[in-house]
């Protein structure tokens, strides 16, 4: 079997989370150019890429409360702004790696994963499957679904990400955030933070202790549950590894998708 690589563009990098709707293109480009590079280099890679919603999808779930769910008989306008706001940062860098030569194909969560009080239980992968099967690059995304229980819910990236990885089970996962890893404190706040090089599912408590939110807005639970998602998929032998390495470092996403050992940013494995 070909291997299979998990990346994630987090909102941070790919959006101004401190400005509502403000996507960074350039960056988006030079990722997706990196992207194509690999994927020139390494023919038989399988990739699944996924974004974060960053300040468009977040901003209005966090106006409308929908991570906490909407009574039958409430206002779901909210919801629909949601969506549409996720939609459309997806169609953009949808578009902006299609320019760039990678053959994406964008799957929209809310019309294929189910939740249940704010947890994806159910999620439609043949596209997904197919899609890898002809050569091409599945594109999610954070967006809005329906629930069970509260009406409807948030799902994060890597909610999305963490349940293909049980189905599909990939080699590697990389997320690309705007710092470079893991730090024992906010790097954006404190310039003297210094870098957690690797993480496993032993000494997590004691990273979990220094960890906090987002900077900017986020609903989907800041750095703290990102950590602990993706140190529980490697102790479960989910995936053998995830890269958390910053976008902002041109050539750091190439350099780890073409070499798992890469010294790059922080390294969480079993």
């Amino acid at each position: 079997m070909t291997p299979l690589i998990f990346v994630k563009l987090g909102g941070s990098i790919i959006t101004d989370k401190l400005q509502a709707s403000t996507a960074r293109p350039q960056v988006i480009q030079r990722l997706a150019q990196e992207i194509r590079d690999v994927r020139a280099a390494c023919p038989n890679l399988r990739l699944v890429l996924g974004h974060g919603s960053g300040s468009f999808g977040h901003v209005a779930g966090k106006r409308y409360h929908v991570h906490q769910g909407i009574a039958e008989n409430g206002d779901w306008w909210g919801y629909a702004e949601t969506g549409a706001a996720a939609a459309r940062l997806n169609r953009l860098v949808a578009d902006l790696f299609l320019e760039a030569g990678v053959p994406v194909v964008s799957v929209q969560p809310s019309a294929c994963v189910r939740c249940r009080a704010g947890k994806l239980v159910a999620m439609e992968t043949y596209s997904i499957a197919k899609a890898l099967g002809h050569g091409l690059v599945p594109l999610i995304y954070g967006d809005v679904a329906f629930d069970d229980e509260q009406g409807c819910a948030i799902v994060s990236t890597e909610n999305v990400l963490a349940y293909l990885a049980g189905q599909f089970k990939p080699t590697r996962m990389v997320m690309v955030g705007q710092v470079h890893g893991v730090y024992d404190r906010d790097p954006l706040v404190d310039p003297t933070a210094e870098l957690v090089p690797s993480i496993t599912p032993g000494t997590f408590a004691q990273v979990a202790a220094k960890l906090g939110g987002s900077h900017g807005i986020d609903v989907t639970g800041g750095m703290l549950n990102k950590v602990r998602e993706m140190v529980d998929l490697v102790a479960r032998g989910v995936t053998q590894r995830v890269h958390l390495i910053s976008g902002w470092q041109e050539g750091a996403l190439a350099r780890v998708l073409l070499d798992g050992e890469a010294r790059e940013g922080t390294l969480i494995v079993a």
